[in-house]
């Protein structure tokens, strides 16, 4: 009986047993089921994760490559910038330069201060344009020598040559001593005829008697001349010399406003000198067109067509000096050099960035 108990109840613990195990099974098997699905679950989050990270990582590949281009490009960009800059520069000083020596030009072989003036305020109005604190030296000493032009004494020229134009129109209209003398003469002569005249026309004994004194008079007055040692006889001259003496008379005048364009004092004083001459020799000093035209040569030859222009010597000196630095900053400067801007980084594929880190976790 205690047998049949012990094996009942062995029966009845081994029937529980199986019981529990089948449970614990069931249990494990849905325990085992749930932690594969989790674990897929984990692995497809994983790839997801994965494929994230290398999209990202392409895309941050891609970002520092075009920083980095875009650093390359900004720098070219300040290199091109100074270049250009100083380009500008260069050109600006090349163009005050141009100026200034034209400037020196227009002094030292026409003696033209106007022109010189003209280009030098060019030159100024150009530097003063570029506003560079670097060219502040050369508008400064740009500036001094438009100064010391302005203050310097100048010549008329427009002027003079107006007054040798004047006496140019007035040349054909002066008379000559010859002339003069003879048109003085006959009306001495017409004076006495016309006396004359009324008493022809009613003679008479004494009228007659008064006629023959005043002939015999005269006859004894032909006898003697008075005439002046001190001034010559006039000079005659037939009408073609005439006409080459008024003719050589002009030409002095224009050779003399050519000498005055030209700057050249002796030439300008020499041709009014014998242009004076000629009027005084020649033509009749009692007109006054004459004594006019003569006061106006002598007036014109004792002015001076030439006078001393200062050169603009400190533009020149700011000139050599900006040179020689631009020169040495040229000199120095680094090569230009471009970098190529890098290609964009390629995002990875989906299959191909899920594959690569499936095969590193298998």
């Amino acid at each position: 009986m205690l047998a049949l108990v012990a094996t009942g109840v062995l029966g009845w613990y081994v029937y529980d047993m199986r019981g529990s195990v089948a449970a614990v099974r069931e249990e494990v098997a849905q325990r085992l089921t749930a932690g594969e699905s989790a674990v897929t679950e984990y692995r497809a989050l994983g790839r997801q994760q994965q494929e994230t990270i290398a999209a990202l990582q392409g895309k941050l590949g891609a970002l520092e490559a075009q920083v980095a281009a875009t650093e390359g490009q900004a720098a070219a960009l300040e290199t091109l910038y100074q270049q250009f800059s100083r380009t500008r520069e260069d050109r600006v000083i090349a163009e005050a330069e141009y100026a200034v020596a034209m400037a020196v030009q227009q002094l030292q072989l026409a003696g033209n201060a106007e022109a010189a003036l003209i280009a030098l305020q060019g030159a100024e109005a150009r530097v003063a344009a570029q506003d560079a604190g670097q060219l502040l030296p050369l508008r400064r000493a740009l500036a001094r020598d438009i100064e010391m032009l302005k203050a310097a004494p100048q010549v008329d020229v427009p002027g003079i040559a107006l007054r040798l134009e004047g006496l140019l129109e007035r040349t054909d209209t002066l008379p000559l001593a010859f002339a003069g003398e003879l048109a003085a003469q006959p009306s001495v002569d017409t004076g006495d005829g016309a006396a004359a005249a009324p008493a022809a026309a009613t003679p008479s004994p004494m009228d007659f008697i008064q006629r023959i004194a005043h002939e015999v008079w005269h006859e004894i007055l032909a006898l003697v001349r008075i005439e002046r040692l001190d001034q010559p006889e006039p000079v005659l001259l037939a009408p073609a010399q005439s006409t080459y003496l008024r003719e050589n008379l002009k030409i002095r005048l224009l050779t003399a406003r050519l000498a005055l364009l030209a700057r050249d004092g002796r030439t300008f004083s020499a041709d009014l000198a014998q242009a004076q001459t000629w009027v005084g020799r020649y033509f009749d000093k009692r007109d006054a067109k004459v004594q006019e035209t003569l006061s106006e040569l002598a007036a014109l030859a004792a002015m001076p067509v030439k006078v001393e222009q200062p050169a603009p010597v400190e533009s020149v000196a700011a000139l050599r000096l900006l040179q020689a630095r631009a020169g040495e900053a040229s000199r120095n400067a680094p090569p230009l050099a471009i970098p190529p801007a890098a290609p964009p980084a390629e995002v990875p594929a989906k299959g191909s960035a899920a594959q690569q880190p499936a095969g590193a976790t298998r």
